[in-house]
């Protein structure tokens, strides 16, 4: 996976600074929003904060990028360590106006809000959200939005950065599911029907919240961390206090953004067939449908009704399972059972092409298909028997990369714990923040659980879940690449 090129030829640093300045100038322009929220708040020193930080983004980025490479070539490694130095970067330096405004005065705390943010898992360090400015509000939902479908899709969306086919390479490394191609055959109109479909369930989701009583910006703000599937709550409750009409579109909207995109654009090219014929998709739906009701006869003493008992029930498998993190309860109290599965749920996590996180529905089912196999070849050795998903026979390599890819998350995840485990804090609690962060969940169990926060825990350990953080939102390739010597060779 290292090597990106035959011959062994070292890194194209040139045009891996050259995109970075590209992605901060763009985050200078998504930080004049929150700024402009400010402002229309008269929390004019907030707002200022933003401009300078903008102004910093902007600098920077001018400066990576004032001189064109010579080779604009972007092959695997660099696609892979452009996208994880990229987001580390826009982490870093979105983490700044929270940290120069004093709202968030330790910096690794602000990282690790802004990180959480990007990523879309939605875990905070914040005792007290209310006592935010809206613009950091604001702030904190539209990093959702953002990390959601992806920064290098936006960027592609709208600009082609380079010529011939090699963006492939970014949209790879930063997409989720063990394979990623091209809808249609030009990267650029890809990301470009990827983000129409976003926008659309953005604006949708909106109207929805604001009809259903929800002023503009909790609307927005709202359904940032929905479409997203990020989690950042704008009360302390998360969402608890919105109505069960509220509560039910966001169930809604959640689910709907877990669902595989190829789905919504099956739908859009008027190919109902093959929408609906999408394996994943309908495993993914299946899932949420039993899990919700096996938890919904489990926690049915819990609720005076079968309608509160029923709309907590999907809320939270919807939520959990395509790793949004919102809470319309305090499921930490409820049966062990319902906790299990909810866990279950956190590694299963959404479809690949979506916004959700986790191992992934279709690499969930590859394994369980790979798993059969092997036990129908016990008992016919001589069988010929292929794996196949939505009618079609999967490639060795992409057998080969769904089992690497979970043998590698496993052995990060109890690394992780290993890591935190340093803190002394229970096992539930130290387990349940690595599976939340890797898997970009947000709450976990105990003192992590959803009336809990991440402020317990030690920076070296804030680090160690930042790093999962990453780590999970790009599939851990990308992260884990960046270790690797031989990755930084030069021409």
């Amino acid at each position: 996976m290292c090597a990106g090129r035959t011959g062994g030829i070292g890194m194209n640093f040139a045009i891996v600074r050259f995109i970075i300045g590209w992605v901060l100038e763009f985050e200078a322009g998504f930080l004049l929003l929150p700024a402009l929220v400010g402002f229309l708040y008269r929390e004019v020193r907030i707002s200022i904060g933003f401009i300078a930080v903008a102004a910093v983004c902007l600098l920077f980025g001018f400066l990576l990028k004032r001189k064109k490479p010579e080779r604009m070539d972007l092959y695997t490694r660099e696609g892979f360590a452009t996208v994880a130095l990229s987001w580390l970067a826009i982490s870093a330096f979105g983490a700044l106006p929270f940290f120069i405004t004093g709202e968030i005065p330790d910096y690794v705390d602000a990282l690790f809000e802004a990180a959480s943010g990007f990523t879309t898992t939605g875990a905070s360090i914040l005792n007290d959200v209310e006592a935010l400015s809206h613009a950091s509000l604001f702030w904190r939902s539209f990093t959702h939005w953002i990390g959601g479908m992806g920064v290098f899709v936006f960027i592609m969306a709208i600009l082609p950065l380079i010529g011939g086919g090699t963006t492939i390479n970014l949209m790879r490394a930063e997409s989720t599911g063990p394979a990623v191609g091209k809808l249609v055959p030009r990267v650029k109109d890809t990301a470009k029907i990827l983000y129409e479909i976003y926008i659309g369930l953005t604006v949708v989701g909106t109207i929805v919240l604001c009809a259903c009583g929800l002023n503009l910006f909790e609307a927005l703000t709202t359904i940032f961390g929905t479409v997203g599937t990020g989690g950042f709550g704008i009360y302390n409750d998360s969402v608890m206090s919105f109505s069960p009409l509220v509560q039910n579109m966001i169930t809604l909207f959640m689910i709907l953004s877990g669902v595989n995109y190829t789905a919504y654009f099956c739908l859009l090219s008027r190919r109902l067939k093959d929408a609906f014929s999408i394996e994943e998709v309908r495993w993914y739906l299946g899932i949420i449908l039993a899990a919700a009701a096996v938890i919904s006869w489990n926690i049915h003493k819990l609720y005076p009704t079968v309608e509160e008992t029923v709309r907590h029930a999907f809320f939270q498998v919807g939520s959990i399972m395509t790793s949004t993190g919102f809470s319309s309860t305090d499921f930490d109290k409820w049966p062990e059972l319902s906790k299990v599965i909810l866990l279950l749920l956190m590694l299963i996590g959404a479809c690949a092409g979506s916004t959700g996180g986790g191992i992934k529905v279709a690499r969930v089912v590859i394994l369980m298909k790979a798993i059969r196999k092997e036990l129908a070849m016990m008992i016919h050795p001589r069988m010929v028997k292929k794996i196949k998903m939505d009618g079609r026979t999967l490639a060795h390599e992409t057998l080969r990369a769904v089992n690497v890819f979970v043998a590698v998350y496993f052995v990060l995840f109890f690394i992780s714990v290993l890591a935190v485990s340093l803190d002394n804090f229970g096992f539930t609690t130290n387990f349940t923040a690595v599976l939340a962060t890797l898997n970009n969940i947000g709450p976990g169990l105990d003192l992590v659980g959803p009336t809990g926060n991440f402020s317990i825990f030690s920076h070296f350990s804030k680090c160690v879940l930042i790093f999962d953080m990453l780590a999970g939102r790009l599939e851990l390739f990308p992260m884990l690449i960046l270790l690797m010597p031989s990755c930084w060779k030069k021409y």
